[in-house]
């Protein structure tokens, strides 16, 4: 991770564009976990591989997701990320906008160089599916007709698919049996799965320096997620009045996300939102099966029980 974060650094240069670095360090040196980078190189790893590509990989899948935050931050017009004032609150949105293209491009750049049409097809898909489920999510929001497949539909493009790519490459990386490719590809796509579950359900539970983002944002920005889709499924006439008028409608009045909070309680939507991202923790888990037993293997098993660890 150390040879990462210096790749990470040295690719975000820029000789003619200081906005560039500028942008780009505030929301890569924030912190953040790097799931998806040590998802590449533990995979790699645990494959046996002993050369440096996986370095450029796992620089690449975070050049990708950073890309992906500063667009999402203009399209949500959000001003917490990481704890911290979003790239667009402080600069604008042309600038967000501009510097994620110029990461996108960077990461083409750290694919390309890996030598490997596999892999430079693998994470261009990947890159089109996250996009093609940013634009699904935008006509599911705000839209309580919205059922829990399109809501999946939306979490495998927007989250899952960078997850899926960023194990898979690290397996194609190491020369790995197909199997264990394909293995690595399911666990990467289930942990996403549960990881955005959770991401969804500590929205309406999680506590603000935790999240990184102020608690009731999705509501206030309308998003279908999880939690509201099961509890307008399970809820009275009343309770999908409710949830039309804030969610479809907008009108959104003080005191509406202490009613939402019950609404999602007393429905079992919490709960039922748990229980589906532990399931799906439980996939990631068992994905694992046809890969070399072994310290990293184990690791790799911790993580999808810590990326559900906050609502167990």
């Amino acid at each position: 991770m150390d040879a990462v974060n210096g790749l990470i650094r040295t690719r975000m240069a820029s000789e003619h564009a200081p906005r560039i670095p500028e942008v780009t360090a505030h929301l890569v040196e924030a912190g953040g976990k790097r799931l998806r980078p040590l998802l590449t190189l533990a995979a790699a790893r645990l494959c046996g591989y002993d050369g440096q590509d996986h370095v450029k990989l796992a620089a690449t899948v975070e050049f990708i997701h950073t890309a992906t935050l500063l667009h999402d931050d203009v399209v949500d017009e959000s001003d917490q990320r990481r704890g911290r004032p979003t790239a667009n609150l402080l600069w604008d949105n042309q600038s967000s906008v501009l510097v994620g293209d110029y990461l996108f491009s960077r990461s083409f750049q750290l694919m390309v160089e890996c030598g490997s049409l596999r892999i430079l097809d693998i994470l261009a898909n990947a890159s089109a599916v996250i996009a093609e489920g940013e634009v699904l999510q935008l006509s599911a929001a705000q839209n309580t007709d919205t059922k829990q497949d399109t809501y999946m539909q939306v979490v495998r493009g927007k989250t899952a698919a960078l997850f899926a790519a960023a194990t898979e490459v690290g397996g194609v990386v190491a020369g790995a049996p197909e199997d264990q490719v394909k293995a690595l590809h399911d666990y990467g796509d289930a942990l996403g799965i549960a990881f955005q579950i959770v991401d969804d359900l500590l929205d309406y539970g999680g506590a603000t320096v935790s999240l990184g983002k102020n608690v009731g944002d999705d509501f206030r920005e309308r998003k279908m997620t999880l939690p509201v889709i099961l509890a307008i499924a399970a809820g009275s006439d009343q309770d999908r009045a409710f949830w039309k008028r804030v969610i479809d409608k907008g009108d959104q009045q003080d005191g509406d996300l202490d009613t939402a909070l019950t609404r999602l309680a007393e429905t079992g939507a919490l709960e039922k939102t748990r229980d589906i991202a532990l399931d799906w923790a439980d996939r990631a888990r068992a994905a694992l099966a046809p890969l070399p037993a072994g310290e990293l293997r184990d690791l790799l098993d911790r993580l999808a029980g810590f990326v559900v660890a906050r609502v167990r």
